[in-house]
């Protein structure tokens, strides 16, 4: 039975490379996946999906207004898919989770979501959050604060190492920008302490 599932965490907690090496284990069975991530991310080159540890592969990728349930359609008739696998999918759209979701109800095609939870200023994506409400099952990356806690919160950095707490939600970057921390840690880091 096909599902949605979103595996979630906060910066560096491997989750491009969690999603390379399930599709790794699909196409090493000789089973087709499909791999989509955000058009606007390009750290790992223009429709690549990348890790930091030095494994990448080709994707396709997806806008803001772009309809994924035909998407996903015109890809399922070319041939057979066994999984689809979208990274970055807390740049998602509400609507786009719900074509996600129809999708898995329809075409009858598991569906594979890694992404954030919260961004830097604690507040949910809005891909995530719906990812959150309509996921049939979600499975969290972890990863370490330097304290040794779990690691559930990130600041953004300017490049003075001076934490941010204003801009825009959506800022690319990678641990030139980001500071994955506990939430003590993270509270300290934008002063809020009381």
């Amino acid at each position: 039975m096909a599902k949605l599932y979103f595996h979630y965490s906060t910066m560096n907690a491997g989750k491009s490379t969690l999603l390379l090496q399930a599709s790794y284990n699909y196409n090493e069975r000789n089973m087709r996946t499909y791999l989509m991530t955000a058009k606007l991310d390009h750290r790992a080159g223009a429709a690549r999906i990348g890790s930091r540890i030095g494994i990448d592969a080709e994707a396709d990728t997806f806008e803001a207004g772009e309809d994924l349930f035909a998407k996903i359609e015109t890809r399922l008739n070319q041939g057979p898919c066994a999984c689809i696998f979208i990274d970055e999918a807390q740049f998602l759209e509400h609507e786009q989770v719900w074509q996600l979701a129809r999708a898995v109800d329809d075409l009858g095609v598991p569906i594979m979501c890694y992404g954030l939870r919260v961004d830097f200023q604690g507040n949910l994506f809005p891909g995530s959050a719906t990812l959150l409400a309509l996921a049939d099952e979600m499975r969290e990356a972890r990863t370490i604060c330097h304290c040794g806690k779990k690691a559930s919160m990130v600041i953004r950095q300017d490049d003075q190492g001076r934490t941010l707490v204003d801009g825009a939600q959506v800022q690319i970057g990678g641990n030139e920008s980001y500071v994955s921390l506990c939430r003590k840690h993270w509270r300290e880091a934008v002063g809020d302490c009381g």
